[in-house]
């Protein structure tokens, strides 16, 4: 199973940018996939997820910033930051779980991570 993320990169405080997922050995359709990240000296944070179920959940400090989504006919997961702010700044994971609904921002007991993709909020 990989899980390839990419998208990150540098932008202005309030830009925008978009994550893609590439999933291979496993079907986005049939896991929970999700977004954490993780800032440098910080503990990794739950940020998004879209369930099986095809319900979506985000993290408080992301709510009504941040969109995920996912296309099944590519295999991929999305996750597209508008408003973005310097406290964003972090390493973007994408994982894969199969997980009941009320483990769903959980660090532990995730199936499959991905590479981390670096986003850097800065003027």
């Amino acid at each position: 199973v990989q899980l390839q993320a990419s998208g990150g990169g540098l932008v202005e405080p309030g830009g925008s940018l978009k994550l893609s997922c590439a999933a291979s050995g496993i079907t986005v359709g049939n896991y929970n996939m999700k977004w954490f990240r993780q800032a440098q000296g910080q503990e990794r944070e739950f940020v998004a997820a879209i369930r099986w179920t095809s319900t979506t959940s985000y993290g408080d400090s992301v709510k009504g910033r941040f969109t995920v989504s996912r296309d099944k006919a590519k295999n991929t997961v999305y996750l597209q930051m508008n408003s973005l702010k310097s406290e964003d700044t972090a390493v973007y994971y994408c994982a894969a779980d199969r997980q009941i609904a009320s483990a769903t921002m959980n660090v532990d007991g995730i199936y499959y991570w991905g590479e981390g993709t670096q986003v850097t909020v800065s003027s």
